[in-house]
């Protein structure tokens, strides 16, 4: 077991049973609510059941497109009917979806109740579960609606990812690689060496991946300055996943992170000098990892719009996190819509060369 410290709480990496058990004896909760979707009732829920056997189920349809305010009111109904009280506590055993909408809802009813992350997917394990973020998607802007509330404990078990697809794997490694990116060379060198996932013990990635987003946040807890570092390939990936949900042709979050971030790479060569020869490789690499992904079905000028939305900018500025260099980051940087559209273009004229 291996634990990382966050000031008010704990992530624990390992088998869960002991830490939760220990969770639920420090405190006499009134009631345990586990908030599931579809596929975390099927694989997930019975290995909880053997630590805690009385439970309250709120179950959810999976998937982004469900993270908003309708779902909220689905919870809330069932805690409510339910009758959950302050001294309960909720149980978010599922990927970001869950975890953020789960602990949104949690921190908002009856103004607020004790939760708990179980991050069951490879994205949720290295993102979601540090920070205290918690939010819901709004109007095709992700999580524009929210507040930061630290959890109970965040509970990281590799045991869950078994059941993952791989298109689920490689959504979650994407932020893997990009806490690399900005924080990390020597990691990005062994990184950039992988042809395949299928073999990976996660538990060797996942760890290290964790304290990289752990420094950054302790340096800033609420995304004032160097936070921002995080949201290196977000600003394009944002837009390009929001929009894609609205289509036939929906992406995973870190697979539109992944186009991101050579859009975003491409940026940093032409503002604030990314050798060419890293970004050849950093391209390279998603193209070799990620399945390419047609944007010509996106408007340009919509995805534009939705990055002018995004809650990073400042004024009318569309902000971004750029790479010096890999392993270094610089943070608030600003791009002409042009140079932005030039830069989707090129990674469409990528997809030609594959």
């Amino acid at each position: 077991m291996r634990t990382i410290e966050l000031g008010t709480y704990q992530i624990s990496i390992g088998d869960f049973e002991v830490p939760l058990r220990q969770l639920l004896q420090a405190k006499e909760y009134s009631n345990v609510f586990v908030i599931v979707d579809e596929n975390t009732k099927r694989f997930c829920l019975p290995l909880l059941r053997q630590v805690v056997a009385e439970v309250k189920l709120i179950e959810i349809a999976a998937g982004e497109e469900n993270k908003g305010i309708d779902t909220c009111q689905v919870i809330w109904t069932q805690l409510m009917e339910q009758k959950a009280d302050r001294n309960s506590l909720v149980l978010n055993l599922g990927g970001g979806v869950i975890g953020d909408m789960g602990g949104f809802c949690a921190s908002t009813f009856k103004r607020g109740m004790d939760f708990i992350q179980m991050p069951s997917t490879l994205l949720s394990q290295v993102d979601a579960s540090i920070g205290g973020k918690l939010g819901i998607d709004f109007l095709q802007v992700k999580n524009s609606i929210g507040l930061f509330k630290d959890p109970q404990a965040v509970l990281v078990d590799i045991r869950f990812l078994r059941t993952l697809p791989a298109n689920e794997i490689r959504s979650g490694f994407a932020e893997i690689v990009k806490h690399s990116l900005i924080a990390d060379r020597e990691q990005w060198d062994r990184i950039k060496l992988i042809r395949n996932l299928q073999d990976i013990d996660w538990g060797d990635y996942v760890y290290p991946s964790l304290l990289i987003k752990q420094q950054v946040v302790e340096q800033d807890p609420f995304e004032k300055g160097i936070r921002k570092a995080l949201n290196f390939g977000h600003t394009v990936g944002h837009a390009i996943e929001g929009l894609a949900l609205e289509s036939s042709q929906p992406l995973l979050h870190g697979e539109a992170i992944a186009i991101g971030m050579i859009c975003e790479s491409w940026l940093s060569h032409k503002i604030i000098g990314l050798p060419a020869t890293e970004l050849a490789e950093i391209t390279d690499f998603f193209l070799r990892i990620y399945d390419s992904y047609d944007l010509s079905h996106l408007p340009y000028d919509k995805l534009i719009q939705l990055m002018a939305n995004d809650k990073k900018n400042i004024g009318k500025a569309i902000n971004f996190s750029l790479l010096p260099k890999a392993g270094s980051v610089e943070i608030n940087q600003t791009c002409a819509p042009s140079l932005i559209m030039e830069s989707l273009d090129y990674y469409q004229s990528q997809l030609q060369l594959v």
